[in-house]
């Protein structure tokens, strides 16, 4: 019996650090764009600010993803743990200049509520995303529009989750991180490369016409090669070669 009470015990301590452990851990997974860390089935790391930074797993992913400028992207999250709240998109060509976290007001728990911008501008793309107060299962997704005119290499999409009814995280207070390298490249109707495009196109044209006047000239020389004499003209060579002959065998 004191074994079996021991093993039962053993199971509810167990048991109870799991529960405890549990809300600690991640809260979202960054699926697309892909994340530049590597990411547990959690979603860790997220806490620290500005984007995760990957201390607990094994390192960057390396993955860059292109998009056009002011083209519209989908950002897809899966919320692994149930926390009320939204999502924040933004952009920069480092993670150092991402902008801060907005303030907090606490009500309840410490974090309460916090500021949506409504007409967010660079470096926040779109702020409010998915705004929530009962669980949201699976893969969800949301698009976010590129400005036009804003180009980038190798920068930083940040996706941040405000989480209401929720304790200070340490770090990351009441937010939680994930960040995607991303370039953004010019699209195809922008000056420059519509510029581009006819400087192109007007070597192309001299080439073409060079071509084509040697093309004209083997033309008219594979047509003389091939050209037949009138049919009167012919006559006239075959009865000449006829009476040659003839003078020939007298």
């Amino acid at each position: 019996m004191k074994h079996l009470h021991r093993a039962v015990a053993s199971i509810i301590c167990s048991l109870c650090l799991l529960l405890v452990a549990s809300p600690a851990h991640a809260h979202f997974l960054l699926l697309s764009p892909e994340s530049y860390a590597e990411q547990n089935l959690l979603g860790d790391p997220q806490k620290n600010p500005p984007c995760g930074q990957f201390d607990t797993i094994e390192g960057p992913t390396g993955v860059v993803t292109t998009y056009e400028e002011g083209s519209t992207i989908s950002v897809t999250i899966n919320e692994t743990i149930y926390h009320p709240g939204h999502y924040r998109v933004a952009i920069a060509a480092s993670p150092e200049l991402l902008p801060d976290t907005p303030p907090v007001t606490a009500g309840s728990t410490p974090c309460g509520s916090t500021v949506i911008t409504e007409n967010p501008t660079l470096p926040v793309l779109a702020d409010g995303m998915l705004l929530h107060d009962s669980p949201v299962s699976g893969d969800r997704t949301f698009d976010v529009e590129l400005p036009e005119g804003f180009t980038c290499n190798n920068c930083t999409l940040q996706v941040v989750q405000f989480m209401s009814d929720h304790v200070l995280n340490v770090p990351g207070g009441c937010f939680y991180h994930h960040c995607a390298t991303v370039s953004v490249v010019p699209g195809g109707g922008g000056d420059d490369v519509g510029t581009a495009d006819v400087g192109a196109g007007d070597d192309v044209g001299v080439d073409d016409a060079s071509t084509d006047d040697v093309a004209e000239a083997d033309s008219g020389c594979t047509q003389a090669s091939k050209a037949t004499l009138p049919p009167s003209l012919a006559f006239a060579v075959l009865g000449v070669a006829v009476v040659g002959r003839r003078r020939r065998r007298r």
